[in-house]
């Protein structure tokens, strides 16, 4: 069963998908082509001298070639068109989900899962646009190939049942030992990753205080685990691989001494045989590939499920049935309740009271006393455990994120910019904004004249999260 958000996607593809097929049975068919000229090669042409019809098979393999190479590349092109598109529009959705999932949310799991959620997509595009789909339509061909050798070698089409059944049983016993290899190595490198993450972002605390040789036991321990849960699952993966060579290597000796002794016992031409064998290839290899494909599988499955998680998450107010005014400015905080988890103690306490605009207030409170937590709560950035947050006499939680965000002013203690220049920064918000407004508000803020002696004013690039401004420039 696919998702909906997966069957969304995949709606509008299937006219591809069905292409996919029409082009991998033409493929296919012509793939029947090579083995039924080896027969007649040996049947009619080597022991009768039969040279006019060597010419004439010689010539129609030739435009056999020809077409199999037309169709093959037409059938490239059409996955790498469906590669894109599903690229285009799960791309598109992991965005906007991302961008409209709560804070809290956001601060429930490290930043490194966040970004392991675009490399699901990766996993996830690779599986239906990629080899692993064009495997799957070419699956129920080997009905075809089978088909053919029992009108040409009958007598050896029981060994070919009894290998499909074994690489059956060897893909199936396969899935869940290198499933289960591949979520140990995904957890593994996680961990490792959200060390390297904490090192980097806090990189400059890192230098100050000269922590760097402390924190190496943990990535080596970290690296370690890593380096040992990838080799696992690439010894079972490599286990499983190769039994599938060798099963592939034991059918074609079987059937050669099948064929040979059918072929002794006049049931069968030594051209059947050979026909026989290559069409046992064109059976086995997509069985084989199969066995060392559940790694694909098993991966897509994980990151379906870990995208079904995200995409199933609720998301903040993306719209309002009414358009309102700017609001006065009058917060009022009713009973106000809030803990980060249910276990938790509670935050903020039974709050109440309001502020009305025009005023200086300020708000005094030790440590992790919930200073912070109870702008957050004022903004509409938490949804409070009970109790609510009143602007201008409505919720806060009735008004989108855009609205809050045009008529909320703030700043946090640690201001993260984006790369870019100092003008594109300002213009985060409102990206149409004309120079005018722009000098407008800096002059107000005080800020114009330290961008003016920036080295390109206003164009000056700030470098990665603004760390070539000062902490105050950041902060206005």
């Amino acid at each position: 069963m696919f998702s909906p958000w997966l069957r969304t996607i995949l709606r509008p593809l299937w006219p591809q998908y069905r292409a996919l097929v029409q082009y991998s049975l033409f493929v296919n068919l012509l793939a029947l082509a090579t083995p039924v000229f080896v027969l007649q090669i040996y049947d009619r042409v080597v022991f009768h001298s039969g040279l006019s019809t060597l010419q004439g098979l010689s010539l129609g393999m030739a435009v056999v070639i020809v077409f199999d190479f037309l169709l093959r590349q037409a059938r490239s092109r059409l996955m790498q068109q469906v590669s894109l598109r599903i690229d285009a529009a799960l791309g598109r959705q992991l965005f906007f989900k991302l961008t409209a999932l709560p804070l809290r949310a956001l601060e429930s799991r490290p930043g490194s899962f966040w970004q392991s959620i675009f490399r699901d997509m990766d996993q996830v595009r690779n599986m239906l646009g990629g080899p692993t789909a064009v495997l799957l339509v070419d699956l129920p061909f080997v009905l075809l190939f089978i088909g053919l050798i029992f009108i040409i070698a009958a007598p050896i089409v029981w060994v070919l049942f009894v290998a499909l059944g074994a690489f059956v049983g060897l893909a199936w016993w396969s899935s869940s030992a290198v499933q289960t290899a591949s979520l140990a190595e995904r957890q593994t490198a996680l961990a490792r990753d959200a060390l390297v993450a904490e090192i980097v972002a806090g990189r400059t605390t890192v230098k100050a205080l000269a922590i760097g040789e402390s924190l190496r036991p943990v990535w080596e321990d970290r690296h370690v685990d890593a380096i040992e849960t990838s080799i696992q699952r690439g010894q079972v993966s490599d286990r499983f691989g190769n039994l599938g060579m060798e099963m592939t290597i034991f059918t074609t000796i079987a059937m050669t001494v099948v064929g040979a002794l059918a072929i002794l016992d006049q049931q069968m031409t030594i051209g059947g045989l050979i026909a026989a064998n290559m069409l046992s290839t064109r059976i086995i290899a997509p069985l084989n590939q199969l066995v060392g494909a559940w790694r694909g599988f098993a991966t897509y499955r994980e990151a379906t499920e870990r995208l079904d998680e995200m995409l199933s998450m609720p998301e903040e107010r993306q719209d309002t049935e009414l358009e309102f005014d700017r609001p006065t400015g009058v917060v009022s905080i009713q009973q106000l309740e809030f803990n980060y988890d249910e276990d938790a103690p509670q935050v903020i306490n039974n709050h109440a009271y309001t502020i009305k605009p025009g005023g200086l207030h300020g708000i005094v409170g030790r440590n992790g006393s919930g200073k912070s937590t109870l702008l957050k709560l004022m903004q509409g950035l938490y949804t409070p455990t009970s109790g609510r947050v009143l602007l201008d006499d409505a919720d806060v939680q009735q008004f989108t994120r855009g609205e809050l965000a045009l008529w909320y002013g703030y700043v946090p203690q640690e201001c993260f910019l984006f790369a870019g220049t100092v003008r594109d920064n300002i213009c985060k918000v409102v990206p149409d904004a004309t120079d005018e407004r722009v000098l407008a508000l800096t002059r107000r803020l005080g800020l114009h004249d330290d961008i003016t002696d920036l080295p390109d004013g206003y164009n000056t690039d700030i470098g990665e999260a603004g760390m070539r401004l000062s902490a105050g420039q950041r902060q206005k």
